[in-house]
């Protein structure tokens, strides 16, 4: 195929469901990576560079930079995979079960081969889109972030009531194949009913209104509380679309491009549900990625991940003899399939995702294990043809330390297990099986530098 012709993921840089749910509705099925970005921090960065004081900053400056950070933040995650993936070397060792005729055999292909076949973000020729979001509300010239306390959200909310103040939302979306980053700004006016205060502590008792720009939600139950908007609706909720749409016109997409695979009828399947092959079921909280779902293998079981699934073994090693002394484990969660077993930090790999980045990303945020901290050594796949699993085999790079920890809750522990101790563990199945020459495997590789 044609990689001008193909899907172009987007990666929303939010952990905001509103955001989240337009996308979805507009048949985008977003890839969600969270920023983390310190806010007050990075506009006070700002103001120090414009020379005013932090209250000097005019609203869309401050959703425009806002936006901008958060992307920025992702990216150079992302660019942190994409680097580690350069750096990665070693062979792709497969295995195929389900093969007929060959037993079973292995095959060998260099590594730096195996990348490029595998295709995903460091061979894409556009994309994947990397947007960033971030919306104020202001009444009367006075800026209204998220009132975080019951009291404060109170007043705001009583204030506005019977008025009318400015909704903006900034946009920042990146090309994370050519680095090409365009932005805008959204703006609306929101007038508000005559509500009581009894009808606005019930509201603010519901805890909506805590972390919400402007203390008010438009999709949900503050919805009734609002007499009229006046210019675009989606920017209320968090992400202009119309914006988006002129964003990714102006970096050469399509929109048409960026609608999932879900919108055709042939994709509304039943293996997108989180009910696992024991009946177990994801937390309600955890939020959907495109690439979750089940598939029903030729071997008769139920694998997790619709294009497929990867993880990180990583190994340590002695600082004197180079030699493997212990890999980081993660204890399962017990929601998860063959739950309080242990094995390796990993998951399903997203729509644009080879299987070393899915890896990478995954063990990064089950594990905190950072691609900037580690060397890709090699990689180990099981094909069963519909489905794979893909076992990144790695060491820490010299000079650097992971220092697990839990960022989801995948997991109920992570430790790093002497090798002469990891077969005591109740073992995931399929690592416990692997496990041998998993060991035999990495000796070899640290043996080699």
């Amino acid at each position: 195929m044609n990689t001008e012709d193909r899907h172009i993921p987007l990666i929303l840089a939010s952990s905001s469901p509103s955001r989240r749910r337009l996308l979805v509705q507009a048949g985008i099925d977003p890839i969600i990576r969270p920023s983390k970005v310190d806010e007050p921090a990075v506009l006070a960065e700002r103001a120090r560079k414009l020379g005013c004081r932090l209250d000097d900053l005019d609203v869309r400056e401050r959703v425009s930079v806002l936006a901008e950070a958060k992307a920025s933040a992702v990216q150079a995650t992302l660019d942190a995979v994409k680097d580690a993936e350069r750096r990665s070397r070693g062979d792709l060792v497969t295995f195929r079960p389900l093969s007929q005729g060959d037993s079973g055999a292995s095959s060998r292909d260099p590594m730096s081969r195996v990348i490029g076949a595998w295709g995903g973000m460091i061979g894409a020729g556009r994309g994947p889109l990397l947007l960033g979001c971030d919306s104020l509300f202001s009444m009367d010239g006075v800026v209204m972030g998220k009132p975080h306390k019951p009291e404060r959200a109170m007043e705001r909310l009583m204030a506005m009531r019977g008025q009318t103040g400015t909704l903006v939302t900034g946009h920042c979306l990146i090309d994370l194949a050519t680095g090409r980053k365009v932005r805008a700004v959204s703006s609306a006016q929101v007038t508000f009913g005559d509500y009581d205060r009894a009808s606005m502590q019930a509201y603010v008792a519901t805890g909506e209104p805590l972390e919400v720009a402007g203390s008010f939600t438009l999709e949900g139950l503050g919805s009734a509380f609002i007499q009229g908007i006046e210019g675009d609706p989606s920017g209320v909720m968090g992400l202009s679309m119309p914006t988006l749409r002129a964003l990714a016109q102006e970096l050469g997409v399509s929109w048409p491009d960026l609608w999932a695979e879900r919108v055709m009828p042939k994709r509304q399947q039943t293996t997108r549900s989180k009910r696992g092959p024991e009946g177990m079921v994801a937390p309600v909280e955890n939020v959907h990625q495109p690439g979750d779902g089940w598939v029903d293998c030729a071997c008769g079981k139920r694998h997790w991940g619709l294009n497929g699934a990867a993880g990180v073994l990583l190994a340590r090693r002695d600082a004197y003899t180079g030699v493997p002394v212990s890999v980081l484990l993660q204890h399962r969660a017990r929601w998860s399939a063959e739950g309080g077993t242990w094995g390796v930090p990993g998951g399903a790999i997203s729509d644009g995702e080879n299987p070393l980045e899915g890896g990478l990303r995954e063990s990064y945020e089950e594990a905190n294990i950072r691609p900037e901290d580690i060397q890709v050594a090699g990689s180990y796949l099981e094909d069963h043809g519909p489905w794979g699993y893909t076992t990144i085999l790695a060491f820490e790079r010299p000079g650097h330390q992971v220092d697990p920890r839990m960022n989801d809750d995948e997991s109920i522990a992570l430790e790093w297990v002497d090798l002469d101790k990891v077969a005591d563990l109740p073992l995931l199945k399929a690592f416990g099986q692997d496990w041998p020459h998993f060991r035999q495997r990495l000796e070899v590789l640290a043996a080699q530098g």
